[in-house]
């Protein structure tokens, strides 16, 4: 089984992104790893070149959620680009189809459900999450979900918390030590 894991660069004025540094560490044979950028057009052409490059039987994106304080696969990918932030490149996008002509929500395709209780089962806290919001995440899931649909490629997107190295760009935010979100995404990849 090809598995092909994502993580997304700094975002903002942050020094660091938790879903990039856990994919550093991942090294495991048939696990191809990859850092996307922080913006629209750009990292749904760079996920889908590595799609082709790579030709994956599993594709799970990875990306901060600040204020969670746990590990949360997401259930649904929306058509919509609707944030409140830019992105890396200073777009702003609101109230925008992320295809036109897409239908308005896909289904991750990964099992939700038993990756929360693997994680869980390590001791790591973990929870079914409904929904990646509207920002670079959700992009970037609902981009998976579409080129997929249909097909035998198992795919999705699951949020961390921020890292505990992180507490003093985000003063009282819940984080997580890194290795803990670590041994959870190898956790995630045990079960696929």
């Amino acid at each position: 089984m090809r598995i092909l894991l994502t993580g997304f660069e700094p975002f903002g004025n942050a020094t660091s992104n938790p879903s990039g540094e856990i994919v550093k560490q991942i090294s495991m044979e048939n696990v191809f790893t990859a850092i996307l950028p922080v913006a629209y057009t750009k990292s749904a052409e760079h996920l889908l070149a590595l799609i082709a490059e790579h030709n994956p039987d599993v594709v799970i994106c990875l990306g901060q959620a600040e204020g969670r304080t746990q590990i949360t696969p997401e259930k649904v990918a929306i058509n919509l680009d609707d944030a409140r932030l830019a992105d890396n490149e200073g777009v702003l996008r609101s109230d925008v189809k992320i295809l036109e002509g897409g239908p308005d929500a896909y289904f991750s395709t990964l099992p939700v459900k038993e990756i929360v209780e693997a994680i869980k089962n390590a001791g790591i806290p973990a929870a079914v999450s409904l929904s990646a919001g509207a920002f670079l995440c959700n992009h970037v899931f609902y981009v998976a979900q579409n080129k997929f649909a249909g097909t035998h490629v198992r795919s999705g997107f699951v949020h961390v918390p921020l890292m505990d190295s992180q507490s003093p760009e985000f003063p009282g935010l819940p984080t997580m030590p890194l290795d803990q979100m670590v041994t959870a995404v190898r956790v995630m990849l045990e079960v696929l």
